[in-house]
């Protein structure tokens, strides 16, 4: 259980810092926030791939290659939606 807590905050930094890479801006996020942004990105990932594709087809354990790929492109989603809204607030105020 601990060593899968901690697989998925590695799993979670690693996301959401390739993310942070991939989506142009500056985003403001710390280690925190990117942790957070990866964690968050696996879920619309995962979700997204459930949607897409069914029950998981890829065997077993959350270290696959496809988890990987949906945990990225999540937190990719989700950096983007969290830039565009960001941006919003910040012109209105």
């Amino acid at each position: 259980m601990l060593g899968t807590i901690i697989g998925l905050i590695v799993i979670g930094i690693i996301a959401g810092y390739i993310a942070r890479l991939v989506v142009p801006g500056r985003s403001g996020l710390g280690i925190g926030g990117t942790l957070l942004l990866g964690i968050v990105g696996s879920f619309v990932g995962g979700f997204l791939g459930y949607l897409l594709f069914g029950r998981n087809s890829g065997g077993d354990g959350f270290i696959q290659p496809s988890s990987w790929i949906g945990s990225i492109i999540g937190a990719i989603i989700v950096l983007a939606i969290y830039q565009a809204t960001r941006g919003r607030n910040r012109t209105r105020a």
